[in-house]
């Protein structure tokens, strides 16, 4: 998990009336949510060649012009993960990139009255000429939860995890809940169990495809695991010599893990 902020490199700001020099960041997504990078692993220096449905200038990036571009076609083009393993900075970035570009693309056009947009002069916005609905970038807060019981951690077979055995319990906050609230639920629900001494810990952007990860330690208070067979298929408590790691450190549950494993010591 990248620990660094975002904002040690960028600065935002906004529009689409400014047009990229040969020395700026082009963030070049085609449909597939993928970043162009060349033969050498590098960001694009030129829009030559490229398909573009859009370019947008996002802010300051090293102290020069960045810019989300969507094109069509495939080309040389990675995925976010495949971005992290190469450079995590260039990731760290892209990951907003990438999160203003699918913002663009879906409101362009007013999803009350279908009226093209604008983009608004003061907040990153697309407000509607017609009707006046403000259409901001979509984030969808998550709950992630690292549960003890003594020496065992809580670990769960997801049925949407085709690579991983075992991971930690997280979900959705729904409407009308609070964040604690919605791990209490999610636990209950996928497992059965109830939870106690509930602490936030840290967050993540996540942008597969537009989280923001909140990730929380409890301890098991009562209750016997009880999957709901739906989302969770298995789970079960695992002494830290036992757990199987992710392939990745991309994420933050990958950081709940190990922040369980070195309280072992």
């Amino acid at each position: 998990m990248i620990e660094k902020s975002i904002y040690e490199d960028y600065k935002i700001d906004f529009s689409d009336e400014i047009s990229p020099a040969p020395d700026d960041y082009l963030f070049i997504f085609n449909e597939n949510r993928e970043l162009y990078l060349d033969s050498n692993k590098k960001l694009a220096d030129s829009l030559d060649n490229f398909d573009v449905n859009f370019c947008l200038y996002i802010g300051t990036y090293n102290d020069k012009k960045a810019f989300v571009v969507n094109v069509n076609g495939r080309k040389a083009h990675y995925n976010l993960k495949e971005v992290y393993d190469l450079d995590h900075d260039l990731y760290l970035m892209a990951a907003k990139a990438v999160l203003v570009n699918d913002w663009y693309i879906s409101h362009r056009f007013c999803g009350r009255c279908a009226t093209p947009t604008q983009l608004d002069e003061k907040d990153m916005m697309l407000k509607c000429p017609n009707c006046g609905q403000n259409h901001y970038p979509r984030i969808a807060p998550a709950i992630i939860v690292a549960i003890r019981k003594g020496d065992e951690l809580l670990m769960a077979k997801h049925s949407y995890h085709d690579n991983i055995r075992y991971a930690l319990i997280a979900g959705f906050v729904e409407p009308g809940e609070s964040v604690e609230d919605a791990v209490h639920r999610e636990v209950l629900e996928e497992v059965g169990i109830k939870i106690k001494n509930l602490e936030y810990q840290r967050s993540q952007s996540w942008p597969f495809p537009n989280s923001l990860m909140l990730g929380f330690t409890a301890e098991y208070e009562s209750g016997d695991i009880k999957v709901d067979g739906d989302e969770i298929l298995k789970a079960a408590w695992f002494k830290r010599d036992e757990i199987i790691r992710y392939g990745s450190d991309i994420s933050i549950s990958d950081w709940l893990i190990q922040q369980f494993i070195d309280s072992m010591d």
